[in-house]
């Protein structure tokens, strides 16, 4: 029954890393309103339009973890009290599947799109160019440390299954 408590957990824990992408999501979209009001220039004018497509994600990204983690969580303890060892092997497969596509994904392309948009940065001149780079590095830097958490968790957890399956096939 610990695995159960410790399943829960890092559910709530992925739901509250989740509020932080609703959260950078909503700043962007304040700083695309912000642009669009206050900008007078075009290379403020500029972040308007890639802000609000990074803010727009960032929100997607959020909601989407979030409910998708809240109808796991509801769901956990059916699904241990059903069956504790299909339980536990499928929480495993999943733990390996998102560690796989988290080394991929966050430390693989993430940061060859933020050393991109750098590099691509230094060669273009306009404004619009310019905002979109930016924008893409801001919103790349919010999701690779978030990320980076979301991934150590998940190896926590991971160990964890372990654990409760060879105390579960010592049984």
């Amino acid at each position: 029954m610990d695995i159960l408590k410790t399943a829960i957990d890092w559910t709530k824990a992925e739901m509250l890393s989740s509020s932080f992408f609703i959260l950078f999501g909503a700043t962007f979209l304040l700083a695309s309103y912000g642009f669009w009001h206050l900008g007078k220039t075009d290379v403020a004018r500029a972040y308007v339009i890639p802000a609000s497509v990074a803010g727009g994600l960032l929100l997607i990204i959020g909601v989407g973890i979030f409910v998708q983690s809240y109808g796991r969580v509801t769901g956990f303890a059916q699904a241990y009290e059903a069956d504790a060892s299909a339980f536990l092997a499928t929480e495993m497969q999943r733990a390996e599947t998102v560690l796989r596509q988290y080394a991929i994904a966050v430390f693989r392309v993430i940061p060859m799109i933020v050393a991109a948009c750098a590099v691509v940065l230094v060669f273009v001149d306009g404004p619009q160019w310019r905002g979109a780079l930016v924008t893409t590095i801001a919103m790349m830097s919010v999701i690779l440390p978030i990320g980076s958490n979301a991934n150590a968790r998940l190896q926590v957890y991971q160990s964890a299954l372990e654990q409760a399956t060879s105390a579960q096939d010592t049984d």
